[in-house]
């Protein structure tokens, strides 16, 4: 059904692979027959500085681009660094989509975010639905920054005939995670404010916001399996969302992860604190259809590996 590429026969650039989500990716691209990645690692290359772009493709010899690296964080980081959040993600993809196609590389996958959708987006995001409003105010830089790269990759497949792909995750989480309280996401940050409050034994945790908006996560072992069957077997310029298509409330994930922790004290909701956009839930029908892609690890099971992987970090003075 699937022609697929053989990975066994490419040479690989993976940005950000020694990242969260990297090392997934590098771990399944392997799964499918890579023998020949190759991860740029940074300060030796930044991608916001063209010339580190141009090194990097000398060095790698790359047939295929799968941009990963991205400046990220959390709702709070975000509002802080709204400049930072729009140059250096904007810079690093564009310069890399470009330089690609000039220096011949076969094929680019950028990854996007959920971001890049608007604020309302009527529930399923459907991937026609991107371009109909502004993104949620609070991190609306990093998503247009990184929405740009699909009017690049749509642009340059329609004046030079250039295969690359347009990929939008969902939120992710487990094992590797990024769980530093000054810049990590919601699940991470609330299974570390979970675990430490117990430890402690407090009577309660604060969370942020009204606990109503919802979200849509995705086990990031399961996104690399997407991004991977993408990479692959798709050679569009469509956007494609990659997704569990499993919704929660943050109130009701809150709950969730204080009874995997053990945390039995109350749940105080600070709503001095912006909620963010109000709801988030993917139509990840395309994914299915254009390249065969499915989440297969149940939110709960995800939680239970991404504690337990945490827990285990912190015994051994990592955490």
């Amino acid at each position: 059904m699937w022609n697929n590429l053989d990975l066994s026969q490419k040479r690989i650039c993976v940005t950000g692979g020694d990242g969260f989500l990297g090392k997934h990716l590098i771990s399944r691209l392997e799964h499918y027959g890579a023998k020949d990645v190759f991860v740029p690692i940074y300060p030796e290359y930044d991608f916001v500085k063209g010339e580190d772009v141009a090194r990097m493709i000398a060095d790698a010899k790359p047939d295929i681009i799968i941009h990963l690296a991205a400046k990220v964080g959390g709702i709070g980081a975000n509002m802080e660094k709204p400049g930072e959040f729009f140059y250096d993600n904007l810079m690093m993809g564009i310069q890399l989509i470009h330089q690609a196609w000039q220096k011949g590389v076969e094929k680019f996958v950028a990854i996007g975010t959920i971001c890049a959708y608007p604020k309302y987006t009527p529930i399923p995001f459907k991937e026609e639905d991107i371009w109909d409003g502004y993104p949620e105010e609070t991190n609306a830089p990093y998503g247009l920054a990184k929405k740009m790269l699909l009017v690049q990759s749509q642009s340059y497949r329609e004046q030079y005939g250039y295969n690359s792909i347009f990929l939008l995750p969902v939120n992710l989480y487990g094992p590797g995670d990024n769980f530093n309280p000054a810049s990590s996401h919601v699940i991470p940050a609330l299974i570390r404010k979970c675990l430490e409050a117990k430890e402690r034994g407090d009577k309660e945790i604060v969370a942020w916001g009204d606990g109503s908006p919802t979200r849509e996560f995705i086990y990031a072992e399961d996104a690399a399996e997407g991004i991977t069957l993408a990479t692959m077997r798709y050679n569009s310029s469509d956007p494609v969302n990659i997704g569990s298509s499993f919704e929660i409330s943050i109130k009701d994930l809150t709950e969730l992860i204080a009874r995997l922790c053990e945390f039995e004290g109350e749940i105080v909701w600070d709503t001095s604190k912006p909620n963010g956009q109000p709801r988030r839930k993917l139509d990840t029908t395309r994914a299915k259809e254009r390249f065969g892609f499915e989440a297969k690890t149940s939110f709960e099971d995800g939680l239970k590996k991404t504690i337990a992987w945490y827990k285990e970090e912190r015994a051994r003075g990592r955490g």
